[in-house]
């Protein structure tokens, strides 16, 4: 008897049928559309792919989507100039800068540049602090998708101990803050933590966010618990081919944990339906109309 699978793809196609619902009606009872704005600087390859899969969901769910494709030599004032001119396009409802950005840009000044009610991924210092605070915010769409997975197994998180592999600003501290506000008992690990796989084996849920190619192994997992893997790494396969694989070794996983998110397929999906979700909530508090209900 394996784990059961996690099925990303499913309940991300679940929930942006329901966005959809809701920007039609949102269309048809009050004249609005919303609109997303995304930025892309260069042609990084995978940057380019996720752009082209995020604009081709926006426009599946009835929305707008502005595309912005900037040469790599872009300076940080043109950027700046851009991010000022779509603050102030009421069009324009959410907006998303790609990252990486080329060297010769900040990122972290570009996106404090973004009006934070249009900061669609949730990373600005004040959606940040919010989140921290308990308040309400636009939160980053990765670590949202994974509270989502994991309640399609636990009907409450209330009292899990939840441990979390990783600390980054993208997915790590947010997901430790949206757990605890559906009070599990959370622990941040890292690089420097001591005898981490004794401390994963205390999980209940394991959110793995290290960006290293199958470090979690089968022997890092109490039986039962619910595992979600947010890492993509490519590594190279049989006869040079490169395959995707995630932040745990899946095939050591399946024979312990209760239940699992496969790469690819898992966390993978859930990201674009809850930018989307992101889009369809800043539009409404834009708006002064009520939080849709999705």
């Amino acid at each position: 008897m394996g784990a059961r699978t996690i099925d990303g793809k499913t309940v991300a196609a679940d929930l942006r049928g329901k966005i959809m619902d809701a920007v039609h009606r949102l269309r048809r009872d009050r004249g609005v559309v919303p609109g997303l704005a995304v930025v892309l600087v260069g042609s990084d390859p995978a940057s380019e792919v996720y752009v082209r899969n995020k604009s081709k969901a926006v426009a599946e769910s009835g929305m707008r989507s502005f595309d912005c494709k900037l040469a790599v030599s872009t300076s940080e004032a043109e950027l700046l100039a851009l991010i000022d001119e779509l603050n102030a396009k009421p069009e324009v409802n959410g907006i998303l800068v790609q990252l990486p950005l080329p060297k010769q840009i900040d990122a972290q000044k570009i996106i404090a540049a973004i009006d934070p009610a249009k900061d669609v991924d949730g990373f600005h210092p004040v959606n940040a602090g919010r989140l921290a605070s308990g308040l309400s915010a636009l939160v980053p769409c990765t670590p949202m998708g994974c509270v989502i997975l994991a309640n399609t197994v636990h009907a409450s998180l209330t009292g899990l101990n939840a441990v979390v592999i990783g600390r980054s600003n993208i997915v790590g501290k947010p997901v430790a803050q949206l757990l605890l506000s559906e009070n599990a008992t959370v622990t941040i690990t890292h690089s420097k933590t001591d005898d981490l796989p004794s401390v994963c084996r205390q999980a209940d849920l394991l959110v793995a966010a290290i960006g290293r190619p199958e470090m979690v192994r089968g022997d890092w997992i109490k039986p039962g618990a619910t595992i979600i893997d947010v890492g993509i790494n490519r590594v190279s396969g049989e006869g040079g081919k490169t395959r995707i694989v995630g932040d745990v070794a899946y095939a050591e996983a399946t024979q312990v944990a209760g239940a699992v998110t496969p790469v690819p397929g898992g966390v993978g999906p859930m990201t674009i339906a809850c930018l989307l979700l992101n889009t369809l909530r800043a539009t409404c508090a834009q708006k002064g109309l009520p939080a849709p209900t999705v």
